[in-house]
């Protein structure tokens, strides 16, 4: 499955983006899907996921009630919507394709965003 990500961008803080991963390929509802980001110095880390079939979603403490992470399968796109940013935000956001056993089969190219305080 191939991935492309959209939706970055610089917004002030306690603004909201909505990051998009779009695939192609008939097997994209068969993976789990997870947002990454990495910020300049810092190793990759996974922020949000969500499972196949929609139901399970997992997201950091850094920021639960702040990101929702979601998909529609019929699209064969996943979401991100960011609300309430903080500078603490800015990084690259990749998405992945997460297969049943947990590791990435795939990973869409990284989209920036930029919180300003």
């Amino acid at each position: 499955v191939q991935l492309q990500a959209s939706g970055g961008g610089l917004v002030q803080a306690g603004g909201s983006l909505r990051l998009a991963c779009a695939a192609s390929g008939r097997t994209f509802s068969s993976y789990a899907v997870g947002w990454f980001r990495q910020a300049p110095g810092k190793e990759r880390e996974l922020v949000a996921a969500i499972s196949w079939t929609n139901v399970i979603t997992y997201s950091i403490d850094s920021v639960k009630g702040r990101f929702t992470v979601s998909r529609d399968n019929a699209k064969n796109t996943g979401y991100l919507q960011m609300d309430s940013l903080k500078p603490e935000d800015t990084a690259v956001y990749y998405c992945a394709a997460i297969s049943t056993g947990g590791s990435v089969d795939s990973w869409g190219q990284g989209t920036q965003v930029t919180v300003s305080s």
